[in-house]
């Protein structure tokens, strides 16, 4: 059955706003916390329609990451654009998590891994995929400046340092949490420094 451009619209409309939702409310409260019944009463819907658009909590999950997923890439490719060097790169990489802290929120993925024995394969498989290709991308970004560790001592290889970055942006957000976006970005910063002088 076709439909009218009007409500094909109006349906990838709703499929937004139910992911918009459902980032919001997982960012701050874990996967397992969030049910269709907290998404549909703020939007004004009911769980039927939120099963219409994902009929099953794992596809919701799935889609949602691969949203993320998107943007995620799309910011990095925007920032390989717009910056020369490594430390503006890593800076402009590490400002996007902190307006997810500005925002009350956690990183999406990292949330997610924490529940990683418990989330259906489809998310897992989606959340692997994310932290991969973060990998890859601090990787490849280390590596047009640094062939070694970036002078780290114990760290011999780009992807090594990639590995560290990415662990340490994800876990600061967790201890610094509490302290505040600036205090998350200071420290981060710092591990900037180490990794461009």
């Amino acid at each position: 059955m076709q439909t009218s451009p009007d409500s094909s619209t109006e349906s990838a409309t709703t499929a937004d706003q139910i992911l918009d939702a459902a980032q919001a409310q997982i960012q701050r409260r874990g996967y397992n916390a969030v049910s269709y019944g907290d998404l549909a009463a703020p939007l004004d819907l009911t769980t039927t329609a939120i099963h219409y658009h994902f009929p099953t909590k794992a596809d919701l999950g799935q889609a949602l990451v691969a949203r993320y997923r998107e943007q995620n890439a799309a910011m990095r490719s925007t920032i390989r654009t717009e910056e020369d060097d490594l430390r503006g790169r890593l800076e402009q990489y590490v400002e996007g998590y902190v307006e997810i802290l500005e925002r009350g929120g956690l990183c999406l993925c990292g949330v997610l891994a924490a529940d990683d024995e418990t989330l259906p394969e489809p998310v897992r498989r989606e959340v692997r995929r994310f932290f991969a290709e973060q990998e890859d991308w601090l990787t490849a970004v280390i590596a047009e400046v640094h062939d070694d560790g970036a002078g780290l001592a114990g760290y011999d290889a780009p992807r090594e340092v990639a590995e560290l970055f990415l662990g340490t942006i994800e876990g600061t957000m967790l201890t610094a949490r509490a302290h505040g976006p600036d205090a998350y970005r200071a420290r981060l910063y710092r591990l900037i420094d180490t990794l461009t002088t």
